[in-house]
């Protein structure tokens, strides 16, 4: 195997005072008749590519555009031609750099191309056989509406849409503690499940069994708050069994021990479902469509001191109801029914940050329901963290 072996440096100068002392005296004969940097170029040229690969070789590697070599300042200056063409000279370089190199980038600056990544695995529920129906209002008329919002006024109360500015009372504590309190008054409370998902039932869509029923719900909305750094207690009590009279004293009851115990609770969810049939008594599902699937729509149902009972801040909790729809409608545009403002207080009397809320009907599936728990707890948290900046 031959090695060859690379010139020292002190060869590399022989070399290079040869070539000058051979190239600078030529140089200057051939520009001696120009009388500007552009014709000497021009008399160079001619010459032949001699001429250009004795600057080319003496301009060498430098990167820099205002400096030049030492070997090669000394041979343009020996025309004051060229010398006065300086720049030009470097242009030239520039110019013939341009049309000898290929016309491609840099390998550090060749863009990286990334892997793609994997699309998510789409939505799939299994069909639980009952019909669906999306049900949005046709008409203004009999409802107070703000921004997207529909609300069906059953009420002794009056209100009108002035009320709805973006605001509501409620705010996170300033304390270290539990925020959000979830319950379920009626916690046995479940949906019509696909064939072979069935659950053991306690009654007509109703199921002991919290895998299967609002709870579950729960679960999910509790989740989604938490991800999003919210600090959530859930009540998985079923305050609806064995006697489902009475529940919302028996509620109350837990709410309150809450509050006591965790003072910093601003917010309480009860999560419930929503029973609906059609004129004949068959009975469907309520749904919206989001990514190709159906998620179950959901209603805000708001309580007042209508029916007698004290409730004097009944409105901050519509106001808090509102601003979540409103959020909710933006992305979302039919997950929504009309939020219901009703004589009843169901509970909301003990926070200005207290909701009542029907996840779907017992004729949608659970996965429908878990889907808008999803949605709502982020539209919540956001609507609720965005409050405090």
């Amino acid at each position: 195997m031959t090695i060859q072996r690379r010139p020292r440096p002190q060869r590399r100068r022989q070399l290079t005072a040869l070539a000058l002392a051979i190239a600078v005296p030529w140089l200057a004969a051939v520009t001696a008749a120009s009388d500007t940097g552009k014709a000497a170029l021009s008399a160079l040229g001619q010459q032949g590519d001699l001429a250009l690969g004795i600057l080319r070789s003496q301009l060498g590697d430098s990167r820099e555009e205002e400096l030049l070599p030492a070997a090669v300042s000394l041979a343009i200056g020996q025309s004051p031609t060229l010398l006065a063409g300086k720049a030009e000279i470097l242009d030239l370089r520039r110019n013939q750099e341009t049309e000898d190199t290929p016309d491609v980038q840099e390998e550090e600056n060749v863009p990286i191309t990334e892997a793609p990544e994997e699309p998510e695995t789409p939505l799939v529920f299994a069909d639980n056989g009952v019909t669906a129906r999306t049900l949005v209002p046709t008409s203004t008329e009999g409802y107070v509406v703000a921004g997207d919002v529909y609300i069906s006024n059953t009420s002794v109360n009056t209100f009108d849409a002035s009320l709805f500015d973006g605001t509501f009372a409620a705010r996170l504590p300033e304390e270290e503690g539990p925020q959000v309190l979830i319950v379920h008054t009626h916690g046995s409370e479940a949906y019509t499940m696909p064939p072979g998902e069935e659950y053991v039932a306690s009654s007509e869509c109703r199921t002991t069994d919290c895998n299967y029923n609002v709870v579950r719900v729960g679960d999910e909305i509790a989740a989604t708050l938490e991800e999003a750094g919210l600090t959530v207690l859930h009540d998985t009590t079923l305050h609806d069994y064995p006697q489902y009279s009475g529940a919302y004293d028996r509620s109350l009851a837990s709410i309150n021990s809450y509050l006591e115990q965790y003072p910093t609770i601003s917010f309480v969810l009860d999560i419930h479902r929503d029973a609906i049939s059609d004129g004949q008594g068959n009975m469907y599902k309520v749904v919206s469509n989001v990514a190709g699937v159906n998620a179950a729509q959901m209603t805000f149902v708001i309580g007042t001191d209508g029916g007698g009972l004290e409730h004097p801040q009944w409105r901050e909790n519509l106001k808090l109801a509102a601003a979540v729809q409103q959020n909710l409608l933006e992305d979302y545009p039919t997950l929504m029914r009309p939020i219901t403002v009703r004589n009843s207080r169901y509970n909301q009397h003990v926070t200005t940050g207290s909701l009542l809320v029907e996840m779907g009907a017992a004729g949608n599936s659970l996965d429908e329901a878990l889907l808008s728990a999803r949605l709502l707890g982020q539209a919540l948290a956001e609507t609720i963290l965005s409050a405090e900046g």
